[in-house]
């Protein structure tokens, strides 16, 4: 199942529940909410975006206008993480035309990968990167999926010294990992993880945060809708009596919500093609936030569905 349609059919159904039932929406003052980077007290706006699949294609300016909507809709609500990868095809690129286009590069906190190879290929993948993202610099540089628990992060570092990336991070998306990736958490504490993890795949909830926590990192959850299985399960149903106690108008915002009521995350990057989606997303970052014991009945009623 198409993962975007499964989203419009979540948002469709929710906006006429909250129609039939006459739910008010609540305004919590105070903008989206910004969590501090432990590396440093800067504070980052908790909702951001990922550019897997979404940003990947070529030749196709309704496309690219579209997505350019997406970057003002992230930058007008107060967002600015970007997340990207050079194996995430042409996103790096079509991110790199939007910024020439837009102008909206000295707004962006921007977040992009290498992964595990050679030294000289490591340095020319980064420097690939930074010429597909038109930039000298970013803010956030991950080494992605990592599988080895002895990883050095000491070229990461060297780049940093030099003033090629302002953090640091590691990454991983594999369960078979996990063993491995911990071990790397404690031993380098890296500036920032980068995580897998929603109310329909939690299991990276028992060790990896809580290492990850430990480890002092800023810690970024992708995948928010679980590769869009939440919105299967809760399409065309309406939004729990409950959502109003977190201030959440949408399910994409419950889920949201359920991500940022744990009080080691420090951002969501959902994916998102619609510029109507992104500001949706970023209202998640804004009123009340689920407890412990809030986030654990949210999973209960997920998991009823």
């Amino acid at each position: 199942m198409n993962p975007l349609f499964t989203r419009r059919a979540a948002l469709q159904a929710a906006a006429a529940a909250a129609l039939s039932q006459a739910t008010p929406v609540f305004a919590q003052g105070g903008g989206l909410l910004a969590r501090p980077i432990s590396a440093s007290g800067e504070r980052l706006p908790s909702v951001g975006i990922g550019t897997a699949i979404i940003f990947d294609f070529e030749n196709d300016p309704a496309k690219l206008a579209e997505r350019g909507e997406v970057l003002k809709a992230l930058v007008a609500g107060g967002g600015k993480l970007i997340d990207t990868a050079p194996s995430y095809g042409h996103a790096e690129a079509r991110l790199g035309d939007l910024f020439a286009v837009t102008g909206l590069r000295d707004s962006i906190f921007l977040a992009t990968k290498v992964r595990v190879a050679e030294r000289d290929a490591t340095i020319a993948e980064m420097k690939g990167s930074l010429a597909r993202l038109k930039t000298e610099k970013v803010e956030l540089m991950q080494l992605h999926n990592v599988r080895d628990a002895s990883q050095s992060l000491d070229l990461l570092r060297e780049w940093k010294r030099q003033g090629v990336c302002k953090y640091i991070g590691i990454t991983s998306s594999f369960d078979r990992d996990y063993a491995a990736v911990e071990g790397c958490l404690r031993r380098e504490k890296p500036d920032f993880f980068q995580i897998d993890y929603s109310m329909v795949d939690r299991n990276s909830d028992e060790r990896l945060i809580p290492a990850a926590a430990d480890a002092g990192c800023a810690i970024l959850t992708n995948l928010p809708f679980g590769r869009g299985k939440f919105f299967q399960k809760t399409a065309g149903k309406p939004l729990p009596e409950m959502a109003r106690e977190i201030d959440a108008t949408s399910w994409a915002q419950f889920a949201l919500k359920w991500l940022l009521g744990h009080p080691a995350i420090t951002a969501v990057i959902p994916g998102t093609d619609k510029p109507q989606y992104m500001a949706d997303n970023l209202k998640a970052g804004q009123g009340r936030l689920p407890d412990a014991a809030m986030r654990k009945k949210m999973v209960e009623i997920i998991e009823a569905l």
